[in-house]
């Protein structure tokens, strides 16, 4: 099972290669990685997309805790969070082309960044799942480049877990 860990630590030399070591070390994968400030000045924030079940989950935590530089580690997968990924992505579009990839475009709410005579670059953000959903659309058209951020996540202060209302509001979903 993948897992979203929020991890605020303290900005200091060297904290970021000592979790990614913690890591490696113990044969854990970090899927994805996005770092950047947070409203605290000396504080960031990473978020990290890892596998593993429950104990696993349990052990990364406790050995991040015992870092000099973490804060607090967060568990994002079971609690209402914001989630959001930016992708870039260059897709073939000649002018046979062009006018359906621009379709998709804003299906997608994506933005075209970049035009060229045989190429188009995207801009789109959204849940990763939007992401892959876009990049499958296009594949037909001819990707020549991705790039993506990697997850970034907040936990909702509404308490609001997204995913149940969409379960909800499909008719999928069973009351417990």
């Amino acid at each position: 099972m993948k897992h979203t860990l929020s991890v605020l630590v303290e900005d200091e030399s060297g904290a970021l290669s000592r979790i990614a070591g913690l890591f490696a070390r113990r044969g854990y994968n970090i899927e994805s990685l996005a770092v950047g400030p947070t409203e605290q000045a000396g504080v960031s924030r990473l978020t990290m997309v890892v596998a593993g079940d429950a104990p696993v989950l349990e052990q990364m935590t406790k050995q991040l805790l015992k870092l000099v530089n973490v804060l607090e580690v967060i568990d994002l997968s079971d609690i209402p969070a914001v989630e959001r990924e930016l992708m870039l992505l260059k897709v073939k579009a000649d002018s046979h082309s062009r006018g359906a990839v621009f379709d998709l475009v804003q299906v997608f709410r994506a933005k075209v960044v970049d035009v060229a005579d045989e190429a188009l670059t995207l801009e789109v953000v959204g849940d990763p799942g939007k992401l892959v959903a876009l990049e499958q659309l296009m594949q037909p058209f001819g990707i020549l480049e991705i790039a993506r951020t990697g997850k970034v996540a907040l936990q909702r202060a509404s308490g609001v877990n997204s995913e149940s209302l969409k379960l909800r509001n499909s008719g999928s979903y069973l009351p417990t």
